[in-house]
């Protein structure tokens, strides 16, 4: 097994989620204008093919064992509710982006929950069949750090950063 430090220089540039909607519009006007994500670029071909890239600002790729989907559910939500892919935004204000996101549409699964790693996590069903967390951190990054259990895999043995 290599270490990170083994590992050449990264090569990614950018994470870019795809999904498909069945009500273009609706969804568009879901996460560009109701959640903010700002339009970086839309193209549109003669067969009546639309497609638009929002900016959703840094990208991270979170993989999680089975285990810790488990928790986080049970956590945020109470109950096994996610499927395998869920995608997560950190907003300014969970209870405010929340509200916001229900009136434009969305179905809440959760309201806004403090969990043990300090954010403000709620859950909702939004438009194009996804399955979304809205959280918001409470701690800064260092403040987060000596919560336990926090790390990264480099630093310790065992190692939850709660996840989103």
């Amino acid at each position: 097994m290599t270490s990170p430090t083994d590992s050449p220089s990264p090569i990614v540039r950018q994470l870019r989620l795809v999904v498909e909607a069945e009500d273009y519009e609706a969804a568009v006007a879901f996460y560009r204008d109701q959640l903010g994500l700002r339009e970086e670029a839309a193209f549109s071909g003669g067969d009546g093919a639309e497609v638009m890239i929002l900016d959703a600002g840094r990208a991270t790729l979170e993989i999680a064992n089975p285990a810790q989907k488990r928790m986080i559910d049970d956590v945020e939500v109470g109950r096994q509710v996610a499927p395998r892919i869920r995608v997560a935004f950190e907003v300014d204000d969970s209870a405010a982006a929340t509200d916001r996101l229900l009136a434009a549409g969305a179905t809440q699964v959760a309201p806004p929950t403090v969990t043990p790693w300090q954010s403000l996590n709620s859950r909702l069903d939004a438009p194009a069949d996804l399955h979304i967390t809205l959280f918001q951190e409470l701690l800064g990054q260092e403040e987060r750090e000596t919560l336990h259990g926090f790390g990264t895999a480099a630093g310790s043995e065992e190692v939850t950063d709660g996840g989103r």
